[in-house]
C-alpha cells in the first residue's frame, strides 16, 4: 500500500515512512492511494474474531511494510484485557469495546475508553506505542514526537510512549484548559521522556505550533520531529477498527446496517468512521455531534468551513471539543473533491492564510448525501439535561462529550437501524460537571484515587514557535 499527500506531492511512501513523520512535505496529510474494499466473505469471516485478530486483518490491508506474523504480534500485544480493563459492569472487558444497550436493538454505547487513561485515544495511542518502538528499533534511530491536546489525547499518548527506547513527547496544552483530573493524568508523570508544556491559549494555538514546527523541514529533520496527533495516519487507521467491532457487536448479521453517532472536534474518530464506510461496512450515516465550538456543524449544514480565532473560540464543559480549526477535515475534503489534491491545496490555502471557504454552490457539496454524514450541536444545558436524562432512564453515567454525541443522536435517531453513540471518555474525568448535573461524583478506578494531589510538572509558555523550538532544543541537544 501506498500512500499520497491530500495537496499532491509526489512521493509515494509507504506505512513505515509515514508512521514517524506525520504532515507530507507540501504540508498534507497522508491517504492511502485507494481504500481497499471489504468483500462480504471477510465480513463474515471477521464477525466473531477477538479484537487483536480484527485489528490484524484490517490494517494488513494498510501496512504492507511490517511482516504479517510481527504485525500480528504488536496487535495482539497491544489490544488485551489487562491493558482494557475498565468495562462497565456486566460487560466483558476481553471484548476491548463491548458494546452497552441502553435500548436493545435500538440504541447503544461503544465503549472505547476501557483503557489506561479511560479516554477514546487509548484505542490508537496504545498501538501507535508499540508501531514506534518497533520501527525506531529496526532502523536504530530515535524520534522526538511533538503533539498537542484539548485534554485525552496528551494522556493517551504520554502513557503510551512511557518509557519506551528512542522516544521523547513533548506535549502541548492549553493552560487552564483543561479538567482537572486531565491535567492530573498528564502533568504528574514523571517519566525522563515525557514534557509538557501548558501555552497559554486554546487548543488552536498548540495545534498550530506543532504544525508550524511540522512544516520547518530542516529543523524537523535535524531534532527528529514525528507526530501522535490524528495528523498522523496511523491514529486514524487504527480507529477504523473499532467501527467493524462496534459494527460486529450490535447487528447479529451482515445484512443490518447501523448508524454511528460521534462527538467531534479535530473530525479525527469521525474520518476513521467515513473510511471504514468507505471500504464497505454496511454503515447507513455519520452522525457528526459539535459542542459549542460547531465549525463542522455549520459545514455540514451549510458547506461553509470558517474556522475560528483563539477569541472566538469557547472554553465548555466538553474541551476535548474546544476546537474550532479541524485537521482531519482536510482527509474528506479531499474525498469529497474527488480527490483532486489541487482543489485541496488551494481551499487550505485559504484556511491557513485565516480564512474561510465555501462549498454550498459547488457539485462538490452536492455530493455530500452519498458520504451518509448529518450533524448536530449541543451546548452546556444540553450536556446537563442529557447526562440526567440517560441516568435517570439507564442508570448509566456518561462524560460531557459523550453527552454531545448522545443529544444530537436521539435527534437523528431512526426506526430502522440502531444507533450506536461512541463513547469517549468515562465520566470520572470530567466529576466537576458530573456533580452538576448529578449531584454526586462519579466513580473512579482505584488506581486513580488521588490523582490530582500528586506533583505536577509543567513550563508554562506563550503560544510562540521558537520559543517552544527552543524548548524542544534545551532537551535534545545539538
Amino acid at each position: 500500500m501506498k500512500y499520497l499527500s491530500t495537496r499532491g506531492h509526489d512521493a509515494r511512501p509507504e506505512f513505515c515512512d509515514i508512521l514517524l513523520g506525520g504532515l507530507a512535505p507540501d504540508g498534507g496529510l497522508y491517504l492511502p492511494e485507494q481504500y481497499p474494499q471489504v468483500s462480504r466473505a471477510e465480513l463474515d469471516g471477521w464477525r466473531t474474531l477477538p479484537y487483536a485478530e480484527l485489528a490484524f486483518r484490517i490494517l494488513s490491508k494498510f501496512v504492507t511494510d511490517i511482516p504479517a506474523e510481527d504485525l500480528r504480534a504488536i496487535c495482539q500485544r497491544t489490544y488485551t484485557a489487562e491493558v482494557y480493563r475498565h468495562a462497565r459492569p456486566g460487560d466483558d472487558a476481553s471484548d476491548i469495546t463491548p458494546v452497552h444497550w441502553l435500548e436493545p436493538g435500538r440504541l447503544a454505547l461503544l465503549e472505547l475508553s476501557n483503557g489506561p487513561t479511560l479516554a477514546f485515544k487509548d484505542m490508537a495511542m496504545q498501538l501507535l506505542g508499540n508501531l514506534f518502538e518497533y520501527v525506531l528499533e529496526r532502523r536504530g534511530e530515535e524520534i522526538n514526537i511533538l503533539g498537542a491536546t484539548s485534554g485525552d489525547t496528551g494522556s493517551a499518548a504520554e502513557y503510551a510512549m512511557r518509557g519506551k527506547h528512542g522516544v521523547r513527547v513533548f506535549m502541548l496544552s492549553p493552560h487552564g484548559r483543561m479538567s482537572a483530573f486531565q491535567r492530573a493524568q498528564m502533568y504528574s508523570l514523571q517519566d525522563e521522556n515525557i514534557y509538557n508544556i501548558a501555552v497559554t491559549g486554546m487548543f488552536d494555538d498548540a495545534q498550530d505550533i506543532v504544525k508550524a514546527v511540522s512544516n520547518d523541514a530542516a529543523f524537523k529533520a535535524r531534532y527528529k520531529i514525528g507526530a501522535v496527533n490524528s495528523i498522523n495516519w496511523a491514529r486514524v487507521a487504527a480507529q477504523i477498527v473499532y467501527y467493524f467491532k462496534g459494527y460486529f457487536g450490535a447487528t447479529a448479521s451482515n445484512d443490518e446496517t447501523v448508524d454511528f453517532c460521534v462527538p467531534s472536534g479535530n473530525f479525527g474518530n469521525i474520518c476513521a468512521g467515513h473510511i471504514a464506510r468507505s471500504m464497505g461496512l454496511p454503515i447507513g450515516r455519520l452522525v457528526l455531534a459539535t459542542n459549542e465550538n460547531d465549525v463542522l456543524d455549520e459545514f455540514f449544514r451549510s458547506g461553509v468551513y470558517r474556522p475560528r480565532r483563539t477569541a472566538e473560540t469557547h472554553v465548555t464543559s466538553s474541551p476535548s471539543m474546544d476546537i474550532s480549526k479541524a485537521s482531519n477535515f482536510e482527509r474528506f475534503v479531499f474525498d469529497l473533491v474527488g480527490r483532486d489534491p489541487r482543489v485541496v491545496a488551494g481551499l487550505w490555502k485559504d484556511v491557513d492564510g485565516g480564512g474561510a471557504f465555501d462549498l454550498s454552490q459547488t457539485p462538490y457539496y452536492a455530493r455530500l448525501p452519498e458520504f451518509g454524514f448529518v450533524s448536530g450541536r449541543s451546548t452546556h444545558a444540553d450536556r446537563l439535561a442529557t447526562i440526567r436524562k440517560v441516568w435517570e432512564q439507564y442508570s448509566v453515567m456518561i462524560d460531557t462529550h459523550t453527552a454531545d454525541g448522545m443529544k444530537v443522536a436521539l435527534e437523528h435517531r431512526s426506526g430502522e437501524r440502531p444507533m450506536v453513540v461512541l463513547e469517549t471518555a468515562l465520566p470520572v474525568k470530567f466529576a466537576e460537571t458530573l456533580r452538576e448535573a448529578l449531584g454526586r461524583d462519579p466513580e473512579r478506578p482505584a488506581e486513580l484515587e488521588g490523582i490530582e494531589a500528586l506533583p505536577q510538572r509543567v513550563a508554562v509558555m506563550a503560544p510562540d514557535v521558537e520559543a517552544v523550538k527552543r524548548f524542544i532544543v534545551e532537551h535534545v541537544g545539538a
